[in-house]
C-alpha cells in the first residue's frame, strides 16, 4: 500500500478542516444537549446544520489529505459515530436520572 504524501498547501488546509471538525462536532452536541434539556426542539434544525458542517468539514480533510480505502471508511465511521452518540448519550440520561430529565 502506497500512501501519497500530503502537499504543503493541502497540509495547511487539513489541519483547517480538523479544527473545524472540532468546532462543528461540539457544537452540534451542545445545541443537541441544549435543545432536550431545556425542551427547545426549534434548536435541533440548528444542531443538524451543524452536524452539515461537520460532514463537509470532513469530506474537505478527506479530499486534502487524499484518503482512500479504509481511511475514507474510517471518515465514514466517525461521522455515524458523531451522529448516533449524542442520541445515544440523551436516551442513557433518560434512562438512568427518568426523574431530573424534562
Amino acid at each position: 500500500m502506497i500512501v501519497e504524501p500530503v502537499e504543503v498547501q493541502d497540509f495547511l488546509l487539513a489541519v483547517i478542516a480538523g479544527a473545524l471538525i472540532v468546532l462543528a462536532g461540539a457544537v452540534y452536541a451542545l445545541l443537541f444537549a441544549i435543545s432536550r434539556i431545556q425542551g427547545r426542539p426549534g434548536l435541533m434544525p440548528f444542531a443538524y446544520a451543524a452536524y452539515a458542517t461537520l460532514v463537509g468539514a470532513v469530506v474537505f480533510l478527506a479530499r486534502a489529505a487524499h484518503f482512500s480505502g479504509f481511511w475514507t471508511f474510517i471518515a465514514v465511521l466517525m461521522l455515524l459515530g458523531y451522529l448516533l452518540a449524542p442520541h445515544g448519550v440523551w436516551r442513557l440520561c433518560v434512562g438512568t436520572h427518568p426523574e431530573e430529565v424534562p
